[in-house]
């Protein structure tokens, strides 16, 4: 029986890397009361404007929320979100050492309207570009460097398709973490499905799955759905799959067994976010040494939990620890 307090203690020691897309996300609240007389469209009443660390930078939240050590290395542009960037860095505590700042580069900035709890409009200004191959081999020799001297437990590769995460960048890196016995999780998205070659965990959402690897299926064709995994396990050899399956809960192979997990009956207020809590506490459990299907079942848990929320919020541990504690 594993003893889920001390794990729980056991993040408080680690160190996470995480490469990838960051960005801003800002949140414009207020009430709705009546619709506009110029279009179709609900008037919103701003009460509030919000800014926070998004992408790969709220995995860095997550991290920190659960007691662990996040570094951050991506690039941002030299503008004004970048500079919001930074300030919210400073804010949360999180270091900006893995931050390199580009005059070829345009900070992300995702602008959520929510009107009466609910989102209502998604605004997202960015500029979706391939980095350089010199800013590529520059961001290699700083996660070589960084996780030799953090002595990091993990590797985790945030994809949002913003141009960061490149080929060359993430075979090289697998390649330098295998060589260290590092753990590397993967939050993939479409256009660098099959570079990531070789990893410890690979976490595709069930859409993620589908137009990997082409396929059409209901999640409930458990033998279609285990025949993608085996195509995407063919192609990719990772040590585990862990796929999210929304309301259907998730699934992860441990060895040659097929561990399909349930979700929790949850009252689901807003989605946005729960794959970066999912990745982060996974990460984290491997990391503390928790068998893969133990990991998942506590990821499962954290993904329900934050989409209970409103916009894109970090996983409460203590919260996390106490659910987990009573149902697995």
């Amino acid at each position: 029986m594993v003893d889920l307090q001390n794990t729980f203690n056991d993040f408080n020691s680690k160190k996470i890397i995480i490469l990838g897309d960051v960005m801003v996300d800002t949140y414009l609240t207020g009430h709705v009361s009546r619709i506009s007389p110029e279009a179709p469209v609900p008037v919103v009443q701003l009460a509030s404007k919000e800014s926070r660390l998004g992408g790969a930078a709220n995995v860095a939240l997550n991290i920190k929320a659960l007691g662990a050590e996040p570094i951050i290395i991506s690039v941002i542009g030299i503008d004004e979100e970048g500079d919001k960037f930074i300030q919210l860095l400073k804010e949360n505590n999180i270091s900006d050492k893995g931050i390199f700042r580009s005059k070829n580069h345009v900070t992300t900035v995702k602008t959520r309207v929510i009107g009466n709890n609910q989102q209502l409009l998604r605004i997202d200004y960015e500029e979706v570009k391939p980095i350089h191959i010199d800013l590529a081999k520059y961001l290699i020799t700083q996660v070589k460097e960084i996780a030799t001297a953090h002595q990091a437990d993990a590797i985790i590769f945030e994809d949002y398709n913003k141009g960061v995460l490149v080929p060359d960048l993430i075979s090289e890196v697998i390649r330098f973490a295998n060589e260290k016995k590092i753990i590397t999780t993967v939050d993939p998205k479409k256009e660098n499905f099959f570079e990531y070659k070789n990893v410890t965990l690979f976490k595709p959402n069930l859409k993620e799955l589908k137009e990997g690897t082409h396929q059409d299926f209901s999640v409930k064709d458990k033998n279609a759905f285990l025949k993608a995994v085996g195509e995407l396990n063919k192609k990719l050899n990772p040590k585990y799959t862990f796929v999210t399956l929304s309301e259907n809960g998730v699934y992860i192979n441990d060895e040659s067994e097929n561990h399909f997990i349930p979700a929790h009956l949850r009252v689901i207020t807003d989605v946005s976010g729960a794959g970066d809590t999912v990745i982060s506490v996974v990460t984290l459990c491997l990391a503390s040494g928790m068998s893969p299907k133990l990991s998942a079942e506590i990821a499962n848990l954290a993904g329900g939990l934050v989409c209970e929320k409103v916009g894109v919020v970090s996983i409460d541990k203590e919260q996390l620890m106490n659910e987990a504690v009573s149902v697995l």
